[in-house]
C-alpha cells in the first residue's frame, strides 16, 4: 500500500528529525555549562600575521575574522558555523582565530576527515608561521602506536608545549589529552556526525566550536543540521582568480578531447580525471578507473599517469597525490576522494566522467581542484546519452554559474523523487530516511517536539536512548547523566 509505506517513512524522517535535535541539544548543553571567554590578549600575533601576508584578505574574510573574535571574547561560547565558497579562503581565517587562542596561552585544535587534507594544512601552516616562533604540531593515527616520551607530540600536547594542533579523528582519541583547549575547529564538518562535536568539546573545558564547510549548505539542511548556530559566509574569491570555463561534452567526442588534451599537457597542463567507480562495472555507463587509465595510456603512452582512490592503503593514495603535485605526473585518474582539500594551484584542467549521475554541489566541489591561480583553468563534464531532463538542467546551472550558494539550492530543488535513498540525500549530510524534498514540514515540529523531550531529559530518558540508539550513538547522552 503506498498510502501506508508513504507514511512509514514519514514517520521514520520525523524521528530521525528528532534524534538529531536532541544531540543538538547534549552538544549546546555541553558547551553551555562552561564560561568560554580566552584570556585578555591584545592580537599583536594576529595583527602582526595578517600584515605579513604577501596578499590581502578579502573583506568577506577580514568579516569572518571580526566575527570569530568577538565571539571568543565573550562569556558564550562560541558555536558558529562558517561557509566557505570553494577557493574562499576558509581555512586562512581558520588559522587566525587558531592564533588568537595561541596567544592568549591557550590551545587550539584543527580536526579533518582525511590524512591528505591534514598533512596540507600542516605543511600551508608551516609556510605562513615560519617566521613566527609557533610551531603547528600534526597528529594522524599512527600517532596512537608511537611510544609514551617527553618529545612526541602527544606529550607536548598533554603539557602544553604545542599550542596549535592539525589532524584527523585521532585529536579526538583516548590517548590523547590537552592541557587547556580552547578551541575546536572542525573542517568539512559534513564528514563528522554530531558525536565527534560533542566528543572533541569533551577534550577540555571552556571550548568553543567552530565548524566549517566548503560545501555550502541549502537553509534547510542548515536549520537540520545545525539548529540555531550562528553562521558566517565567505563567498568573495581572492583577488587575481580567474572564472572557471565549464564545458559539456559528449563521450561520442573523447578521441578529440584526449587530442586536445596532450597539447594542454605539452604546454605544462596537469589533469585531474576523474571516475565514478574503481572496477569495471556490468553497467555500460559507468566509466571506472580501470578502463579509462587503459584508454589514456594507449592514446597518451609517453605521459605519466598515476591513480587515487579509496581502497588503495593511505601511503600508495598519498604517493600517488604528491606524484601529481610536485609534476612527476602529469594526470591523476582519481575517484572523489579529490573531492575536497586537494590544493595543487598548477593543476588547471578537470574532466569529471559520467558528470550527469552527479549532484551539483558534488560536482562544484570537484571543479574547485582548479582554478585555484591566476592560471585560467577548465572543467569539462563528460555525458553520456541519452540523459535525463533534470540531468541536464544540473549541467547547465553548473555551466552557467560558479556561486556555491546558488548551486546549493539549486542542487536541492533539482532532485528527483527517484533518489529518495540516493546518496545525494544521505551521504553527505547522513541521513537515512530524510528528503528534504518531502520533509521540510517536518524540521520545525520536530525540532519543538525535541525540546520538549530533552527539556524533562529524567521523565523522557527511556525514549531519548531508544532514540538515539537508533538513530545516533546514545553513549553521550549517558555521559551527560541522562
Amino acid at each position: 500500500d503506498t498510502s501506508q509505506d508513504c507514511f512509514l517513512i514519514n514517520r521514520l524522517a520525523f524521528d530521525e528529525l528528532m534524534a538529531n535535535y536532541i544531540s543538538l541539544n547534549i552538544l549546546r548543553e555541553k558547551i553551555n555549562e562552561n564560561n568560554s571567554e580566552i584570556n585578555k590578549v591584545n592580537n599583536s600575533i594576529l595583527k602582526n600575521f595578517i600584515k605579513s601576508l604577501p596578499f590581502k584578505l578579502t573583506n568577506d574574510q577580514l568579516n569572518a575574522i571580526s566575527e570569530i573574535n568577538k565571539d571568543l571574547n565573550k562569556k558564550k561560547p562560541m558555536m558558529r558555523l562558517l561557509q566557505g565558497d570553494v577557493g574562499c579562503g576558509k581555512t586562512l581565517v581558520a588559522l587566525c582565530a587558531m592564533l588568537q587562542v595561541v596567544e592568549s596561552g591557550q590551545q587550539a585544535v584543527l580536526m579533518v576527515p582525511t590524512e591528505v587534507l591534514a598533512k596540507q594544512h600542516y605543511e600551508t601552516f608551516k609556510k605562513f608561521l615560519k617566521d613566527k616562533n609557533i610551531k603547528p604540531v600534526l597528529i594522524l593515527g599512527k600517532s596512537k602506536s608511537r611510544s609514551e616520551n617527553s618529545n612526541n607530540e602527544i606529550d607536548k600536547i598533554k603539557f602544553g608545549k604545542s599550542n596549535l594542533i592539525i589532524g584527523t579523528h585521532a585529536v579526538i582519541s583516548n590517548n590523547l589529552q590537552y592541557k587547556n583547549l580552547k578551541l575546536a575547529i572542525i573542517d568539512e564538518q559534513h564528514r563528522f556526525g554530531v558525536n565527534q562535536r560533542i566528543a572533541i568539546v569533551d577534550k577540555g573545558k571552556n571550548v568553543n566550536l567552530l565548524v566549517m564547510t566548503a560545501t555550502p549548505i541549502p537553509r534547510s539542511l542548515a536549520l537540520t543540521s545545525y539548529g540555531d548556530l550562528e553562521v558566517t559566509n565567505l563567498k568573495e574569491k581572492p583577488f587575481g582568480r580567474k572564472k572557471i570555463k565549464t564545458s559539456t561534452i559528449s563521450t561520442k567526442k573523447l578521441n578529440n578531447l584526449i587530442e586536445a588534451l596532450k597539447r594542454k599537457i605539452d604546454k605544462g597542463s596537469k589533469v585531474y580525471w576523474i571516475c565514478p567507480s574503481i572496477e569495471e562495472s556490468e553497467d555500460n555507463n559507468i566509466i571506472s578507473i580501470e578502463e579509462r587509465i587503459k584508454d589514456i595510456k594507449n592514446k597518451l603512452p609517453k605521459i605519466n599517469i598515476t591513480i587515487a582512490h579509496g581502497k588503495q592503503s593511505t601511503e600508495l593514495r598519498n604517493r600517488s597525490i604528491n606524484d601529481f603535485k610536485t609534476g612527476i605526473s602529469r594526470i591523476l585518474i582519481a575517484t572523489t576522494v579529490v573531492e575536497v582539500g586537494m590544493d595543487i594551484p598548477d593543476a588547471d584542467i578537470i574532466i569529471i566522467e559520467c558528470a550527469n549521475r552527479y549532484g551539483l554541489s558534488q560536482l562544484h566541489q570537484l571543479r574547485g581542484r582548479v582554478g585555484r591561480s591566476d592560471k585560467k583553468s577548465d572543467c569539462i563534464l563528460l555525458f553520456d546519452t541519452p540523459i535525463s531532463n533534470i540531468a541536464k538542467k544540473r549541467l547547465k546551472t553548473l555551466r552557467n554559474n560558479d556561486n556555491g550558494f546558488e548551486i546549493a539550492e539549486q542542487d536541492l530543488v533539482l532532485r528527483g523523487p527517484g533518489e529518495f535513498f540516493g546518496t545525494k540525500q544521505s551521504g553527505r549530510n547522513g541521513f537515512k530516511f530524510v528528503n528534504f524534498n518531502y520533509h521540510v514540514n517536518l524540521i520545525d515540529i520536530a525540532k519543538k517536539e525535541a525540546k520538549i523531550l530533552f527539556n524533562n531529559k529524567k521523565k523522557n530518558s527511556n525514549k531519548i536512548k531508544t532514540l538515539l540508539n537508533i538513530y545516533q550513538d546514545y553513549k553521550n547522552f549517558q555521559n551527560l547523566g541522562g
